[in-house]
């Protein structure tokens, strides 16, 4: 080669690498036409090199993986575990989210960062998402996991209940048994979630594990995220407005249920909703215990106290923002009183403490108020602009006196037609009807449980379903506690509902409950599902949802032919399908 192209070669390897792309020769470069050639191919090699190594330079670490799972009843869980997938990829994590069910014990021994958030509902007991897994993980031949799984559990609960959090303490003692490391502590939230959630989600990224998994990669914003916060939440609900509150129940029925509309006039699509959703309400506390209380602390109601939103006086934080019922560990504390026994109210310990609080203790010993959810109980087709659900009104006695419930009697007696009130959507997206509108949908939902059967039925009667539609309801009494019987009878004789089984367990001679008319028509029920029918439960998960589970089984193993396993393996058949869903409390 002549020195002109070793020049020109030399000037290229020693150039800086920020020097930008290589050119062509230009036409007067004194090289001959096979030279010139032979130049400006190895020029356009070099380019390609060049620009691979600057996109590998200038390109991001990879995101560390971060499974992130859970257990959620009511949607609170899987609502905060999309919060912390966003979280996560400001720390660079790339979280993905699923149900607990969707694992085995076993599956988490190839993971390095895991979080699992998990309710406890009803006597102690897992969500419906979960509860294979957790059965799985107590068993006594649960896997060994490596101390390589940095993993951390927050629990959702209620602690005026028996068994507070006692599933994601569970989940937590059993991972940590196992042989797992728990990168930071076990978190146990009460009803007011939303601060100790908070700590736990930054403690755990700011952990020795999760910082050193992170330290090389640069924050991003989350990729491909289609969530979208909500205008209105239970922090910022809708001032809406009710239309009425009417009486379902009979004039001697034992119970009084009512029926509530609201308007949504104004929130537009913000207060959108799905028929299986639930309402947000922010209730009001009764004047009346107000004011008792402040007689039984010895307080004027005019103290001035502070909370986290400020301060106000005590008259005002005890009707609005706490609440007045629940004695908890805390107040206990606070207060310094043993352990009142069960059930017993805020009134009846501070009516028996020895000496007087000061108004500041008093409230700092108080839960906060929280809203109380409802299924919906109407279609948004039908109804525009409005919402409506099924409130059974709380009344009972406790030590010889008359107690009620806050939100339930203040939506059926002291809140005035035109009045507003705070509400939000709460999305529930494992109680949705199908969106085959020619499938079969078989409804149980006793008592108030009646509540998003209404919504079902409503919304197959918009959209023009033909798919066969099954419900079974009861109460104690026909004549009493036949809720909405002029829609459901008008839906029966129309042929909207194919099949309508009604169990009114006063009476007859024997009780006569929804799970007894479920295994009398096993044969049908099972062809209901045999032809690709959903089943939908709602009400009370103690004693019903149990008992209809049961049922359920029983029609399975007779039918088909099968034992125990084999029944519990198509009703997971079920479950996996989303065609059988449960909304129980």
């Amino acid at each position: 080669m002549n020195d002109p192209l070793m020049n020109t070669l030399s000037s290229v390897l020693q150039a800086p690498a920020d020097a930008g792309p290589l050119v062509e020769l230009p036409e007067g470069a004194p090289f001959d036409p096979v030279q010139r050639e032979w130049l400006n191919g190895l020029l356009t090699g070099l380019n390609a090199v060049i620009a691979a190594s600057q996109a590998d330079a200038e390109a991001e670490p990879v995101a560390t993986p971060l499974k992130v799972f859970y257990g959620s009843q009511s949607g609170n869980c899987e609502v905060l575990s999309r919060g912390i997938r966003k979280f996560s990829a400001t720390r660079g994590f790339d979280a993905e989210l699923a149900e607990l069910d969707s694992i085995t014990p076993a599956d988490l021994a190839n993971l390095t960062h895991v979080l699992i958030l998990c309710a406890t509902f009803g006597e102690g007991e897992p969500p419906d998402n979960a509860a294979h897994f957790h059965t799985a993980l107590m068993a006594e031949d649960a896997p060994p996991l490596p101390a390589s799984l940095q993993f951390s559990v927050c629990g959702l609960g209620d602690s005026s209940y028996t068994h507070f959090n006692r599933v994601a303490t569970d989940i937590h003692n059993r991972l940590t048994a196992l042989g797992a490391t728990p990168c930071h502590e076990l978190v146990l939230c009460d009803a007011a979630f939303e601060d100790d959630f908070a700590l736990w989600q930054e403690g755990v990224f700011a952990s020795e594990a999760f910082t050193a998994a992170s330290a090389t990669v640069t924050a991003r914003a989350p990729a491909n995220d289609d969530d979208t916060t909500p205008r209105y939440t239970k922090r910022n609900p809708f001032v809406a407005n009710l239309i009425e509150a009417r009486s379902l129940s009979g004039e001697h029925s034992a119970k009084r249920v009512n029926h509530v509309a609201i308007s949504l006039a104004g929130g537009g699509s913000d207060v959108d909703y799905h028929v299986g959703d639930a309402l947000g309400v922010w209730p009001l506390n009764c004047p009346t215990e107000v004011e008792d209380l402040l007689v039984a602390g010895g307080f004027s109601g005019t103290e001035v106290v502070r909370l986290k939103t400020g301060p106000a006086t005590l008259r005002v934080v005890l009707r609005s923002q706490l609440d007045i019922h629940t004695v908890n560990a805390n107040a206990r504390e606070r207060w310094g009183v043993s352990k009142p026994a069960d059930s017993q109210h805020v009134f009846d310990v501070l009516s028996t403490l020895g000496s007087p609080l000061d108004a500041q203790t008093f409230v700092d010993g108080l839960r906060p108020l929280q809203p109380r959810l409802y299924s919906i109980a109407s279609s948004a087709k039908k109804h525009p602009g409005e919402v409506h659900i099924t409130v059974g009104e709380v009344h009972y006695e406790l030590f010889g006196t008359p107690r009620k419930g806050v939100a339930s009697t203040w939506l059926g007696n002291r809140l005035a037609a035109g009045n507003n009130l705070g509400v939000y959507i709460h999305p529930a997206p494992h109680f949705h009807i199908t969106s085959d509108d020619t499938a079969p949908v078989i409804m149980i939902g006793p008592g108030t449980g009646i509540a998003p059967f209404r919504s079902f039925l409503e919304e197959r009667e918009m959209r023009g379903a033909t798919g066969d539609n099954w419900l079974f309801f009861g109460d104690q009494h026909a004549r009493q506690d036949f809720l909405y019987r002029e829609d459901i009878e008008a839906w029966h004789a129309s042929g909207l509902l194919t099949r309508l089984s009604l169990a009114w367990s006063r009476d007859t001679e024997t009780k006569i409950y929804v799970q007894h008319l479920i295994t009398e028509q096993a044969e049908t029920f099972f062809d209901w599902l045999e032809r690709g029918a959903s089943v939908y439960v709602c009400g009370d998960a103690t004693r019903m949802a149990t008992d209809v589970d049961n049922a359920i089984r029983s029609v399975i193993m007779g039918c088909a032919g099968v034992d125990q396993d084999g029944a519990d393996a198509y009703v997971d058949q079920l479950i996996a399908s989303h065609r059988y869903q449960r909304d129980v409390y």
